[in-house]
């Protein structure tokens, strides 16, 4: 299994270095750039649609907010067909039906995940109430990393990438929204984002976008350093220690599911 470090000089050596040069300042152990005014930025919001953009369902049963914020972001990929068509219509329907294979097939409460990233490059809020705790820091519980999705928020990238790469519009989201998250929860890019293989055993996010997380984590870093963010100097938790499980021979082959998404820590669906 292919390990998510490069070899060479250490990538915040590399991004502190670019950092002091341009104006930025070491704050606390942490890389820190200051405003116009002084005040610390936050990333942009990316334009997101709603589940009332995309007509969502309500809920089976009341979803679990918590007050803790996650630890990791999860990288997905849907497992569908590489669609062609980019339209924002096409992202609203793939919105759809995965809330309804989640539920109706699944038995889920909700859309597993928190977001969900169209191969047009359309954002929309997965799991109800996603977007607003993000806004306050909070944490929806979701369903899409087994025994994990208390500490971990996760992305739905649409499309099967175990050969292929995303188009560009795709990638371009993924980072901006990859950047709000980490501004938002106060977490490195570094440590915090990995793919739902590094947790499970499953092909996911598929071995080609997989393989693209170290270029993604650059680009969100240097995204958040362009946009004056504070990079928060944060240690993988002392908990998690990725073991890149095997991928099971017998792995499942349809439509939305690309592995283990509950397991029996998850308290609830």
């Amino acid at each position: 299994m292919t390990n998510t470090h490069r070899s060479g000089p250490d990538r915040r050596t590399v991004l502190r270095a670019t950092a002091t040069a341009s104006g930025a300042l070491i704050l606390g152990g942490a890389l820190s750039t200051l405003g116009p005014t002084g005040a610390l930025a936050q990333a942009a919001e990316p334009k997101l649609y709603t589940r009332a953009d995309w007509r969502a369902r309500p809920p089976a049963n009341r979803i679990q907010v918590l007050s803790s914020a996650p630890r990791h972001i999860v990288v997905h990929h849907t497992a569908t067909a590489n669609s062609t068509d980019y339209s924002l219509s096409h992202a609203l329907s793939l919105s759809r039906g995965i809330q309804n294979y989640h539920m109706d097939h699944n038995g889920w409460s909700d859309t597993g995940q928190q977001l969900t990233i169209s191969r047009g490059g359309h954002i929309m809020e997965g799991r109800d109430r996603s977007l607003a705790a993000i806004r306050a820091g909070q944490h929806v519980l979701g369903a899409h990393v087994a025994n994990n999705n208390s500490t971990c928020i996760g992305i739905e990238n649409e499309g099967l990438y175990t050969s292929e790469r995303p188009p560009k519009a795709l990638v371009d989201s993924l980072v901006a929204t990859l950047a709000w998250l980490c501004q938002a929860y106060g977490l490195n890019p570094d440590t915090a984002i990995k793919g739902h293989r590094d947790f499970n055993a499953t092909a996911c996010p598929g071995e080609t976008l997989y393989k693209m997380l170290p270029d993604l984590r650059a680009a969100v870093a240097e995204v958040m350093l362009a946009q004056r963010v504070a990079l928060a100097d944060e240690p993988v938790p002392d908990e998690f220690a990725p073991t890149y499980p095997p991928v099971p021979e017998d792995e499942k082959e349809e439509e939305f599911y690309h592995g283990p998404a509950r397991g029996p820590d998850d308290v609830t669906r």
